[in-house]
């Protein structure tokens, strides 16, 4: 485990004075179950408090970045930042799960893979780190996992709504998901899906879930329209 939590360290770039912060990141409720931990043996406290400096840096980050935005707007930015899909896409992008600390029933039934886990996760380890390393260090965390290439980010998780607008504004058809492939067991599914704009398909997407399979061929969609000028 230790060797595993230095990886993680060098990972991320930062070097805890207290590891055992780290390791309490890491621990899901199900782990601290299995391991008789008791109730705050697990990430979940961590997790409290990194939710609460998330929302303050990526406020400060957004208020500071779109000087010209009421403030409706600026919260349906933070809300698309912060959401639980958009940690646990940024974690994924580190490897964070592989990390994780997971009772065996939970890791055997897909936990690690499970978006909620996974955001969790990350919350709880930004709030390890401000703990540990104070404000400057969870924010340098912040900007270079969380806030890094929002514009990209907000494409992707806002993908099937910003993909319906740009067909009402340009083209006739409409926009439809069908469902062309599952595999995989129960806990551990992939599926693909297919978008259509009229008759034509424009793109495919897999995930773990359907909504994720949708969204990433909304994704792509979108891409294929730029590439096309259609915006």
């Amino acid at each position: 485990m230790e060797n595993n939590l230095k990886k993680l360290e060098q990972t991320i770039g930062y070097q805890f004075t207290a590891k055992s912060l780290l390791e309490q990141a890491m621990t899901h409720s199900s782990y601290a179950n299995e391991k008789h931990l008791g109730k705050l043996g697990c990430n979940e406290r961590l997790e409290f408090l990194g939710d609460a400096v998330l929302e303050l840096i990526s406020s400060d980050y957004l208020y500071a970045r779109f000087t010209q935005i009421p403030e409706g707007e600026l919260t349906k930015k933070r809300a698309s930042l912060v959401c639980e899909p958009s940690l646990a896409y940024c974690a994924r992008e580190f490897g964070l799960p592989q990390f994780l600390l997971l009772g065996k029933g939970e890791d055997m039934t897909g936990g690690r893979n499970r978006d909620s886990i996974v955001s969790d996760a990350t919350e709880a380890l930004l709030g390890a780190i401000y703990l540990d390393g104070g404000f400057a260090s969870a924010k340098e965390f912040i900007h270079k996992f969380i806030l890094k290439d929002i514009e990209h980010k907000k494409l992707f998780y806002d993908s099937k709504t910003i993909l319906q607008e740009i067909v009402q504004a340009n083209m006739t058809g409409n926009v439809s998901y069908e469902l062309i492939d599952e595999q995989g067991p129960d806990h551990n599914k992939i599926f693909r899906v297919a978008v259509h704009i009229g008759e034509e398909e424009y793109g495919v997407g897999e995930g773990r879930t359907k909504k994720a399979a949708e969204q990433e061929a909304a994704y792509i969609s979108i891409l294929k329209l730029h590439e096309k000028n259609i915006k």
